[in-house]
């Protein structure tokens, strides 16, 4: 058991899986291994890939003590294929085969279910690091810098993660698979990223934390999910992904957070206790919250697309087939097959949101939404209170789930963050009020100046409260070589 805790790092691939007695799947990832460093190579500027950068790295899969930190060039980073430990005896918890064995090879009748899955999980991966490639240049301080390299290193082995599974368990298609998986790119036109938040611009720094925040919580959510599927290697792989994935959203939700700070900070000093006095508050080099509440509800209605369709028969496919559970599947307190009972959901009818009752089985993504909301409003709540400690009347709120859709039963509709089913002309009219405008992104844009003084900060961001690795507050992060 040992051996599949610690990750050996003599090789060119460091794993926990036994690579170097696997030699038919070594050879294939050591085939792919030059493809991918050009694809990364291509897509972090230059300057970034030869700067000393202050990661952590994975040396165990233990839940506690796994990673050291220290300064890495990026394209030297220790990317490999790293699985939680195996549960002895685990069983398969929900769906026709509860109570059996986990599968450790993928069984016949669930190949192309099983495979789209990990695609689709491998793709957002390389995405959001395509996504997200030029923030560097803007970086509002060298802690920031450090924090996006890490959030990319991470995605760049979460790819790493899928394409083993690919590899290892799916033969010629995964290893074709694997291959697409770095030919597409994000907002391609030929060929872009499967899923649509994935090929969205990431033009400025709120942006990336507002897509840690909420869309990398769907990856949590989706993470948390294939983490109870029957098949014990994707089970295992999410599980070590998910230790990883919540320094994101850490990223995201202290971002977004100390990004409001130094706007009460600013407006306190101006003596501003007007959060509407939009110009007033631009002038002093900082976002006011009303531009803020846009971003917010831009990103979340994206994130809300990533769930698909409400109500599913793939999804409960999935479920019913033992591949992917619901979010924290072994908590629930029913009999994990849903073959008799119902769920509440919200839809349409003659121009009214209205409650319907539909088959359990059939709402599994509209379940998973719902746990995601009540997920995502801790960080919102915690933004507020700051809001509120300085006596700012100013409350931020997650907009109703037909806002801004593009997925599901309320896409093609006109509704308002407050849940009002309003007209097309009337949605063109108004929308400026609830989602950014041209202006508000141009003025985001014209604050993102580089900062990279060592324990300087630009001024539309407040410092963290607390260091990576607990680091004094003029730690360098990144050792850049700038010409």
């Amino acid at each position: 058991m040992n051996d599949m805790i610690n990750v050996s790092y003599d090789s060119q691939i460091p794993n926990n899986v036994g690579l170097s007695s696997d030699r038919r799947v070594l050879k294939a990832l050591k085939k792919w291994h030059p493809g991918y460093i050009n694809w990364w190579s291509g897509t972090i500027p230059k300057q970034f890939q030869d700067a000393n950068v202050y990661l952590r790295t994975a040396v165990s899969v233990d839940s506690g003590g796994w990673a050291k930190f220290d300064y890495v060039k990026m394209p030297d980073y220790k990317w490999g294929v790293l699985l939680a430990p195996q549960v002895e005896d685990r069983r398969i918890c929900f769906g026709e085969h509860a109570g059996e064995k986990a599968w450790q090879e993928v069984p016949g009748e669930y190949r192309a279910m099983l495979r789209r899955l990990i695609v689709i999980q491998g793709d957002t991966e390389p995405g959001s690091v395509e996504q997200q490639k030029f923030l560097g240049l803007t970086a509002p301080s060298l802690y920031d810098m450090r924090n996006l390299f890490q959030v990319n290193v991470e995605e760049g082995r979460h790819l790493w993660a899928m394409v083993y599974l690919l590899h290892k368990y799916f033969g010629a298609d995964g290893r074709e698979e694997a291959d697409l998986l770095l030919r597409r790119s994000s907002g391609s036109e030929e060929a872009p990223r499967m899923l649509g938040a994935f090929n969205e611009e990431t033009p400025d720094w709120l942006s990336f934390f507002m897509f840690t925040y909420f869309t990398d919580r769907d990856g949590k959510m989706q993470l948390e999910s294939l983490a109870q599927s029957g098949f014990d290697p994707l089970s295992r792989t999410c599980r070590f992904m998910l230790t990883e994935e919540a320094h994101h959203m850490f990223v995201g939700e202290t971002g977004v957070g100390r990004t409001i700070q130094a706007t009460l900070n600013a407006m306190s000093k101006a003596g501003i206790t007007d959060p509407y006095d939009i110009n007033g508050i631009r002038d002093l080099g900082v976002i006011d919250l009303p531009t803020i509440q846009k971003k917010l509800n831009l990103h979340y209605s994206l994130s809300l697309d990533l769930f698909g369709q409400e109500v599913s028969t793939n999804a409960a496919n999935s479920f019913n087939a033992g591949i992917k559970g619901r979010y924290m599947e072994h908590r629930l307190k029913d009999d994990h097959r849903l073959s008799d009972q119902t769920y509440t959901i919200k839809t349409l009818e003659d121009g009214l949101i209205v409650p319907k009752i539909v088959p359990a089985l059939s709402a599994i993504n509209m379940r998973l939404r719902d746990d995601y909301v009540v997920d995502a409003m801790g960080g919102i709540n915690r933004w507020n209170r700051s809001i509120k400690r300085e006596k700012i009347d100013f409350t931020l709120r997650l907009p109703h789930e037909g806002f801004n859709r593009s997925i599901g039963l309320f896409a093609g509709h006109s509704v308002t963050p407050n849940g009002e089913v309003i007209s097309k002309s009337s949605w063109d009219t108004q929308s400026v009020d609830w989602l950014p405008s041209s202006d508000d992104a141009s003025f985001i844009v014209s604050l993102m100046k580089p900062c990279h003084e060592v324990g300087k900060f630009a001024s539309w961001i407040a410092p963290p409260k607390v260091g990576i690795n607990n680091q004094a507050g003029d730690f360098e992060y990144v050792q850049l070589h700038m010409a």
